[in-house]
């Protein structure tokens, strides 16, 4: 069921029949399930009826997914190790999905125990106190899930815990259990704790986590204090820094019982999806416009110029495909179009912009524009090629020669489609670029634009920029 919030977001809300006591949550045979154990038998029950226990995760399904299944199932805890911009985070909220919808916790209980086994000292005192009456209520996966961004300066008292000197001023001794304050770690219980770029935890806090993995309890300021936690903890890191040369020591490192590796996209088609699922588009941006940001990121992460120990995001396709979409949206509307379609112009706007994304190598200063330029020039002339392969163009590179065609991000898409030549091979072109059937004269333009820098970037015909930035192919 779902409600709805005060601002307006829907908030999931229990059924109202759930039990809500502990006598009436024994009566229906409820039985306590691990957070391992729960996540196993979902995740075995999602793979035995075919569905998909991973959804919107793309590119991983033959190689980091079974891993990570095999370490799930195995009731491990995990790290994901890759560069930046491979999907370890999203990876990681996706884990969220293979626990229980609801699960009962007793009610106003610090830590979410289970009323069946309470492990702080209120809650057992509660427990003992009111018996079958104790109150229970429910939460929702998404509750159970707890994420922390690993910094220097994160304290022991923000992991695990610290001394609440309120309790203290109250009159409890410094050893009393109920002095402290927990912590994040502590606070997951029964749930998933997932902490991004471990490495960069220090030293002292890491090891503050030793206990935790192990032993299952933690250390306060010295004082032991016995809680039997369930949790999965999983974590994120660079593969640099993931060594004894790195930032993280051995004994946690140990400590996980699976190392995933991540990566970027192996197939264009997993790369263009990416693209399509993640990126906010403001205007239509044709398939072979996606598919030239595709190619130009795979490029760029083949490229000696680049430096490849940081990587290319994957946000950087998803930046510069709604980059290419804003371009399209702001020429539209110098040019007064109702509708806005990118075209390959458009992509022009992609070095300038993202730029800044990218770490270059040493060496390459002030080269930067250069490199970009030309993989740009690369992926679109590879993606032409690819998706009009077989057509001869040479009777529009005869045409255009004779009747050049002017276009630029001030020129409308009706006054690009109107000046190009009466040549059959160009409803060939609309139709394996998807421009054909539609009225609007943007896909067509887009289409067009795309065979004429073709036929530039093969040397079959020549492109000159004017002073008010039109462009003629001629």
């Amino acid at each position: 069921m779902a409600g709805r919030s005060v601002s307006g977001v829907p908030v999931a809300t229990p059924a109202p029949d759930l039990p809500a006591t502990l006598g009436a949550l024994r009566a229906t045979g409820h039985e306590a399930r691990s957070v391992k154990d729960e996540i196993r038998v979902n995740l075995l029950a999602a793979l035995r009826a075919g569905a998909d226990p991973w959804p919107g995760i793309v590119g991983f399904e033959s190689t980091v997914l079974p891993q990570l299944e095999r370490a799930l199932i195995a009731g491990h805890d995990v790290v994901l190790l890759g560069e930046r911009g491979q999907g370890k985070t999203r990876l990681l909220r996706s884990l969220v999905g293979l626990l229980d919808e609801w699960t009962p916790v007793i009610a106003g209980s610090e830590l979410g125990e289970h009323p069946y086994e309470p492990i702080t000292p209120v809650s057992r005192r509660r427990a003992a106190e009111l018996g079958d009456e104790l109150p229970v209520a429910w939460r929702h996966r998404d509750e159970r899930y707890t994420e922390k961004l690993a910094t220097p300066d994160t304290a022991v008292a923000d992991l695990i815990g610290d001394v609440d000197p309120v309790k203290v001023a109250e009159g409890r001794s410094l050893g009393d259990p109920e002095t402290i304050h927990y912590g994040l770690v502590p606070r997951a219980h029964r749930g998933i704790v997932a902490i991004n770029e471990l490495p960069d935890l220090a030293e002292r806090i890491q090891v503050a986590l030793l206990n935790v993995m192990e032993e299952r309890d933690i250390q306060v300021r010295g004082y032991t204090l016995r809680l039997p936690l369930d949790v999965l903890l999983v974590a994120s890191a660079n593969p640099e820094d993931y060594t004894n040369r790195g930032r993280i020591i051995t004994p946690l490192k140990d400590r996980f019982g699976a190392e995933v590796r991540t990566h970027y996209p192996l197939e264009l088609g997993d790369e263009v999806a990416l693209v399509r699922q993640e990126a906010r588009l403001r205007a239509d941006v044709p398939a072979h416009l996606v598919e030239v940001v595709a190619r130009l990121t795979r490029a760029l992460r083949e490229s000696s110029a680049i430096d490849q120990g940081s990587g290319v995001s994957a946000r950087f396709a998803v930046a510069a495909a709604e980059t290419v979409a804003a371009s399209a949206l702001r020429r539209a509307a110098i040019t007064g179009e109702e509708g806005a379609t990118a075209r390959p112009v458009d992509l022009e706007a992609v070095p300038d912009v993202l730029r800044g994304k990218l770490e270059f190598a040493s060496g390459e200063e002030g080269r930067e524009s250069e490199h970009l330029e030309h993989l740009l020039r690369r992926a679109t002339a590879d993606t032409a090629r690819a998706r009009l392969r077989g057509l001869d163009l040479t009777p529009l590179a005869e045409a255009v020669a004779e009747s050049p065609v002017r276009t630029g991000e001030r020129v409308p898409a009706a006054e690009v489609v109107r000046a190009l030549p009466q040549v059959p091979v160009l409803t060939e072109i609309a139709r394996r670029l998807g421009a054909a059937g539609t009225e609007d004269p943007g896909p067509m333009a887009s289409a067009a634009e795309l065979a004429l820098e073709l036929l530039f970037l093969t040397r079959r015909l020549a492109k000159d920029t004017a002073d008010d930035d039109t462009v003629s192919y001629g």
